[in-house]
């Protein structure tokens, strides 16, 4: 009996103990929910308490360099559902199906789905958004939004780039500054029960949006709307597939205009040109393949074999080395021996005599497979790294091209000949845009850039956008006999149509074949600067498979002029006296 007794208050003793324990334990955690983690349930049961509805932000504004608008915010709204509030459902779906004009099968499955909220329709104009909110329909929200307007239409489309239903940019600058220009979302908290139905006499609280800043850009919309109309011009007289032009500073970078034309609607992005289908047509799935098409900024995204253009850097290659002189004499008797290989120049006849200043201007491929030789392939790829004719040109828009080059353990005497006529690689527009302006700018690299500045609306100064420079990269004095064999090219050479009244014009024409060799198939080009003694804007063209007469010196040079003769008066550039 006492060993009974002293067992069972063992027992007992042990299990209050283990009660002790248990007590101790829900006191801590309790103390722990209440102390350290009030904050956290505290967030817990007001969400509980709150529905949660977000206020769209402006984005920002996109300008030209002069402060005119490029995109801009139209006040639209969102009606949604909130399934929990709906009291009349078929008196909802009478009203949105008829404000709306859509189906009502398909609002009733809206309105009657098991969720909390569900967007009827977003991009609804101001005066159908009164009329709903004036039906006092309960359970459905009518809130602020904006829709994403650009007032000049298709101008720099390929530029600007558009923004989607949810205001976020897609492509183009929409998509390189969307973290400055989206704001931040504000949000309305309304009361709520346990059964989320918004409890009466409850006021809402409101965290008010903030809109993006502003972005100004390099671009100006004359001389964007002057490359435009010659891009339309010279691509419906030749019948071409495509054409490209772009002008800029090459003291700086900064981008006037860049036109790639055709281009498309940014108020109504998904409409294909020449076609009938849209985002929400029949075949608006297979045609995702031809909208990334129409959207992609070519002269970018895609290389191409440069031809005689790509001549200004063999050229600069060889008076960098000292290996020619300005009036150094060759012979053309239109073709060059290359180890096994005939290669013809563009005159079968040949140019017979001429001095280096004369072969420039004749575009004679003999004469620069020679020089080509001279440097030699370790020399000219040096001179092409200077130039940054290895990297992307660092351009502020999304989906830039590398460069497509031979490796330099792989280049014969046939490559060299080939590459130092502008065959046998490939680079941007940009790429060569950016090269040649180094030649004429007395050696400076620069970063070609549409952005400038990013500001608020009270014009407070956020951030400057930094374009790098490089400078030395050629030398003064071979800079300076490059800008006065490009001015012969155009006053007395092959880019004589590239004049214009009263100006000094330097430049190079181009016409390249484009792969498969024999196809047929050419882009016509012209690079050209002014002034040509200080050159203040260089431009480029490609006509992309011309039609009939192809020659860059024939096609592409007189774009430039119609271009200049515009713009360089525009600028306030002077005549030559």
């Amino acid at each position: 009996m006492i060993k009974t007794a002293t067992y069972c208050k063992r027992n007992l003793l042990f299990a209050l103990m283990i009660i002790m324990a248990i007590f101790m334990a829900l006191l801590f955690r309790i103390g722990y929910l209440m102390i350290f983690k009030a904050d956290h349930y505290g967030i817990m049961a007001k969400q509980v308490q709150e529905r949660e509805r977000v206020i769209k932000a402006a984005r920002g504004i996109i300008y030209d360099r002069n402060g005119k608008v490029l995109a801009t915010n139209e006040s639209v709204c969102t009606i949604s559902v909130i399934n929990s509030q709906v009291t009349e459902p078929d008196r909802v779906i009478e009203v949105l199906s008829k404000k709306l004009a859509i189906d009502e099968e398909k609002i009733r499955k809206l309105v009657e789905k098991k969720s909390s909220m569900e967007k009827i329709k977003s991009n609804v104009d101001k005066k159908t958004a009164d009329e709903i909110r004036d039906c006092d329909l309960d359970g459905v929200m009518v809130d602020e939004d904006y829709k994403r307007v650009y007032p000049q239409g298709e101008l720099a489309s390929k530029v600007i780039g558009f923004t989607g239903s949810d205001n976020q940019g897609i492509v183009g600058l929409e998509t390189k500054y969307d973290k400055y220009l989206k704001g931040t979302n504000g949000k309305i908290f309304t009361v709520t029960n346990a059964a989320g139905i918004r409890v009466d006499n409850k006021e809402s609280t409101r965290q008010e949006a903030l809109k993006g800043y502003n972005l100004y850009t390099t671009i100006d919309i004359n001389i964007q709307k002057y490359a435009m109309q010659a891009a339309k011009k010279v691509y419906e007289q030749k019948s071409a597939k495509g054409v490209k032009i772009i002008s800029m500073n090459p003291d700086n970078g900064e981008i006037y205009a860049c036109v790639d034309y055709p281009e498309y609607d940014l108020n109504n992005p998904y409409k294909i040109q020449g076609k009938d289908e849209d985002e929400n047509g029949e075949n608006g799935a297979l045609n995702l393949d031809a909208l990334n098409e129409m959207w992609r900024n070519s002269c970018i995204s895609d290389t191409y074999e440069p031809g005689s253009t790509f001549k200004i850097i063999t050229a600069t290659a060889a008076l960098e080395k000292g290996v020619v002189s300005l009036d150094e004499t060759f012979n053309c008797v239109g073709y060059k021996v290359v180890e096994d290989r005939k290669i013809r120049c563009h005159k079968t006849s040949g140019h017979g005599s001429e001095t280096f200043v004369q072969a420039t201007g004749n575009s004679c491929n003999p004469v620069f497979m020679e020089l080509g030789a001279r440097v030699g392939a370790k020399d000219m790829y040096s001179c092409y790294r200077k130039l940054g004719l290895f990297s992307t040109t660092g351009v502020d828009l999304p989906g830039e091209a590398g460069p497509i080059m031979h490796k330099l353990e792989n280049i014969g005497a046939v490559e060299l000949a080939t590459m130092s006529f502008g065959q046998s690689i490939q680079i941007t527009p940009f790429a060569l845009l950016r090269s040649v302006s180094a030649v004429i700018n007395n050696g400076r690299l620069v970063t070609p850039h549409f952005g400038m500045y990013i500001e608020d609306d009270d014009k407070n100064v956020k951030k400057v956008i930094d374009n790098n420079q490089t400078t030395g990269v050629v030398l003064g004095d071979t800079c300076d006999k490059m800008k006065y064999i490009l001015e012969k090219v155009v006053s007395e050479g092959g880019g004589s149509k590239g004049q214009v009244e009263g100006y000094r014009i330097g430049g190079k024409t181009a016409t390249s074949q484009k792969l498969p060799r024999g196809s047929g198939k050419y882009i016509a080009s012209f690079i050209g600067f002014a002034p040509a003694d200080a050159p203040k804007i260089i431009t480029i063209v490609l006509i992309d498979e011309p039609q009939g007469v192809y020659y860059g010196g024939t096609i592409a040079a007189p774009v430039v002029a119609d271009i200049y003769s515009n713009i360089l008066p525009y600028m306030d550039i002077e005549c030559d006296k």
